[in-house]
């Protein structure tokens, strides 16, 4: 017997044959506002995927879960009436490629273009219903001209504080317009690792290694492209409010921009240099009794004493080998050097020794804090360890120990507030500061301004040259700035990036040089939702109407869903947001959010419950499933395998248990013949369904619609199998309940669907046309209103049968069908009835002795 046979049923032939229509006719392309075929009437539905970084290795079964989720709100949407937008690209710049090719040798345009060759092929095989006219490739020409266009917008624009929001720089009145850029150069501690040959981001950086390749990292000075996130802070978490995210999202994005209100403080210096720090608690001034600067600080070269040079440098040297991590690790023992030099305390005049130390970070706040050791952990710890005063300066309530208190209390030891609760001395002591010009009240994040810059080969090159030690934008009709090619991608090895090598192509005129740092891979997905709208448009980075169509509606964001990862809760969504809001502000975009719901879905863990990686050798590959189970089977259990944010096992034997279910689902509607060969089969006929039918069918149709909104599709498949099983026995099938089940089923199992309806369709040519363009059922709550009920039939208090009952009828009725029971009869014949109970809708209990 060949293995064709031995299927449940032939998804072999049949997935191939709809994929194959599906591109021919290209179902689910969604024409855009005056294209042909599009139906201004309908109501627009944008759902979008994270798209994939296309790797060498292809998808594993953890990958398609969102795809599917997605893909099955895409099918429901069309069929209620929409114009749905569900595209598919790739985020294809990255280090991987790179790295492949100083390996190899290859160019990493070449492996990039293998790579999405093999991804599209396995999404294909599942069975998506993107669209892929609108297929985009951030390595594309055509594409990061667009990138590097909204980098020039970004660049030529500044954050107008009084209108608190951006505008063109030639509206800027300041002295040095450069100095105000939301795109500028500074030179910062970064994250460098000398085998890579690049800066890498804090979290591509683990336990002091680089996440690609083990290699270490070291802690450096470079000149960087900066972008000017941090004057989009209180927008960025102000504006969160309106968007459908789930809270743990918003908590991430609130913790990591990182809001505080405080003041900041001004301590002298011997030299009259001067140091501002940052406090939330400025009622604690008084308790300061020591100072300490990020070692990175520019004042450590001013204030250090020649005795204590070789120490400090000795210091700074082992802190740079660190990652922020690591600096900042609450677990770790606290290590420091004595600058030699000394701060004065604004409030008591006191002279206090300013030390280095490597978990202050030259990024966070000022770069300086005022240790308060009576009341903070980490300052406590530190002064503990080097032996430095430690003064109480707030009175927990209660019999608290005072030494390490961090609350509320009373202030103490400090004459401007002596005696105020907390509250009230911050607001006394901020005062104070401010009208003897020592200090001010502030509010601080810890958002950063985003480190813009790669030393890479692999990515979008700047649009930007330099001239006289000057930089300056390139004109639009120069874009895109294309990267040169190679011979070696290796790093220099100097800091400089690999493009520094094309001495032709740095060199743009007699006077001018190109910059040869690259855009991050974040650069390409912070605006690729925007390019799917309009992707082929060659004059702007989307059309006007295009856009407005797309991410139109009467709420703050564009994108309907959004469906990806928790690995990008964080900053991809941080950064889009922020490119959005450049853009909003500038005139080019209608709507000031991008993504208006977001969901994450959970991580599928292998069947050993640990995270899937080569080097466990769990990997599940979806073409092997798909092989032996069909495209349906995968997709089904992908969805049933639990609610869609939690995290998962994979398991072989439950795929095997939804295959299970199709091929009974098959089977409902087909016969094999003695040859072997599958037919519709006589039981389905175009007759009307009995009640009890009906009310499945309702009860099904209702279920699944309501699941499908809420993303439950676990719950939305457990209820089509129970339809399943009440109708595997009948003996007429009506072919109005398989037509409306086989439109339920469709979103999530498309192929057998799709076979089916066109087998009904061969045999009773009833005109209904193809089964993606049907409208989705409705229910009618008449047919769910329950008309029976269930009653339980106890003698002497134990149940001896059950019978069905209208939900109208009396207790006389009640006990009447209870006594003319068959079974029931034969119990009590030979006994008296002393007593009948019944408690309506539910028993009824007949005493007999």
């Amino acid at each position: 017997m060949n293995n064709a046979r031995r299927k449940p049923y032939p998804f072999d032939k049949i997935d191939p044959k709809w994929q194959a229509i599906w591109d021919k006719r290209q179902l689910f392309h969604a024409p855009n506002p005056g294209e042909k075929n599009f139906d201004p009437a309908k109501p627009k539905f944008y759902i979008l995927d994270m798209f994939p970084y296309p790797s060498g290795a292809g998808l594993h079964v953890g990958h398609p879960e969102g795809y599917t989720a997605t893909d099955i709100v895409a099918r429901h949407k069309r069929m209620r009436g929409f114009n749905v937008l569900h595209p598919m690209g790739w985020d294809a710049f990255g280090l991987p490629a790179e790295q492949y090719a100083i390996k190899s040798g290859q160019h990493p345009a070449v492996t990039t273009r293998e790579n999405i060759a093999k991804f599209k092929a396995q999404l294909k095989r599942i069975g998506f219903s993107y669209d892929w006219q609108r297929e985009i490739n951030t390595t594309d020409p055509r594409y990061y001209k667009w990138t590097q266009w909204i980098f020039l917008q970004i660049y030529n624009s500044w954050f107008n504080p009084e209108t608190n929001k951006a505008e063109p720089i030639s509206t800027y009145r300041g002295k040095n317009p450069d100095g105000a850029r939301l795109a500028y150069v500074a030179e910062v501690p970064v994250n460098w690792c000398p085998e890579l040959g690049t800066v890498l981001a804090n979290e591509e950086v683990v336990d002091g290694k680089s996440e690609i390749g083990g290699f270490p990292v070291v802690q450096r000075p470079m000149r960087q492209w900066m972008l000017r996130i941090t004057a989009y802070a209180e927008r960025l978490l102000n504006e969160l409010d309106g968007l459908d995210w789930p809270q743990g999202i918003k908590l991430l994005q609130s913790n990591w921009i990182g809001r505080s209100e405080g003041a900041e403080i001004e301590f002298k210096i011997d030299n009259q240099q001067k140091i501002h720090v940052f406090t939330t608690r400025p009622d604690t001034l008084y308790g300061a009794t020591y100072m300490v600067l990020a070692p990175e600080h520019s004042l450590v070269d001013l204030i250090v004493t020649e005795e204590q040079w070789p120490v400090v440098r000795e210091y700074r040297e082992r802190a740079a080998r660190k990652s922020e991590l690591e600096r900042t690790d609450l677990a770790k023992e606290k290590t420091g050097v004595f600058t030699g030099g000394f701060a004065i305390n604004p409030a008591n005049n006191e002279k206090i020794q300013i030390w280095i130390a490597d978990y202050v970070l030259l990024g966070y706040g000022t770069g300086a804090i005022m240790g308060v050791p009576a009341h903070d952990e980490r300052d406590l710890e530190f002064a503990r360890k080097f032996d430095l005063p430690i003064r109480e300066v707030v009175q927990p309530p209660g019999d608290e120990d005072p030494i390490g208190f961090v609350g509320e209390g009373i202030a103490v030891n400090s004459p401007v507030i002596d005696g105020l609760p907390s509250r009230e001395a911050i607001r006394t002591i901020t005062a104070w500061l401010e009208t003897r010009g020592l200090g001010k009240g502030a509010i601080n994040y810890k958002l950063r301004d985003w480190l813009f810059s790669r030393q890479r080969y692999w990515g979008e090159p700047f649009p930007i040259v330099w001239e006289g030690g000057k930089h300056r934008a390139l004109n639009e009709n120069e874009l895109p700035v294309v990267p040169p090619p190679l011979d070696d991608y290796k790093p220099t090895g100097t800091g400089e990036p690999p493009l520094a090598k094309a001495k032709d192509w740095i060199r743009f005129s007699d006077k001018a040089l190109r910059e040869t740092n690259t855009m991050p891979q974040w650069a390409g997905s912070c605006w690729y939702y925007l390019r799917f709208c309009d992707p082929q448009n060659a004059q702007r980075f989307v059309g006007e109407e295009a856009e407005r169509y797309w991410m139109g509606g009467d709420k703050p964001g564009g994108v309907d869903l959004y469906v990806g990862g928790t690995e990008h809760a964080v900053l991809h969504l941080l950064y889009a947001r922020f490119w959005h809001k450049v853009l909003f502000d500038l005139g080019y975009l209608s709507k000031s959010e991008p993504f208006q719901r977001l969901v994450n879905q959970g991580i599928i863990l292998g069947e050993d419950g640990q995270k899937m990686s080569k080097s466990r050798g769990n990997i599940v590959n979806p073409d092997d499933v798909i092989d032996q189970y069909g495209a349906d089977a995968f997709r089904c259990y992908e969805m049933f395998m639990g609610p869609l944010e939690q995290m998962k096992p994979w398991s072989m034997r439950g795929v095997e248990g939804v295959a299970r279910f199709l091929a009974r689902v098959w089977r409902l509607l087909m016969t094999e013949n003695q040859a072997g060969e599958w037919k519709l089969s006589a039981k389905l006929k175009d007759v009307d369904q009995d009640g009890a039918q009906q009310k499945t069918t309702h009860a099904t149709i209702k279920k699944v619609t309501q699941d499908i909104e809420s993303l439950s599709f676990n719950t939305a498949i457990s209820q089509m199998m129970i339809f399943v099983n009440s109708f595997i026995n009948a003996e007429t099938i009506p072919l109005w309940a398989m037509r409306t089940f086989l439109v339920l089923l469709n979103p999530f199992a498309p192929h057998l669907t799709s076979e089916l309806w066109e087998k009904l369709n061969a045999k009773f040519q009833d005109n209904v046309g193809d089964i993606t363009e049907q409208k989705w059922p409705g229910y009618d709550e008449r047919f769910l209103v329950e008309d029976e009920i269930e009653m339980v039939i106890q003698v002497n208090g134990k149940v001896r049968d059950r019978i069905k009952m209208s939900i109208l009828a009396t207790e006389d009725e009640m006990k009447a069908a209870a006594l003319a029971n068959p079974k029931i009869r034969k119990l009590v014949a030979e006994k008296t009835i002393r007593k009948v109970v019944v408690i309506p809708k539910k028993l009824v209990n007949i005493a007999a002795s």
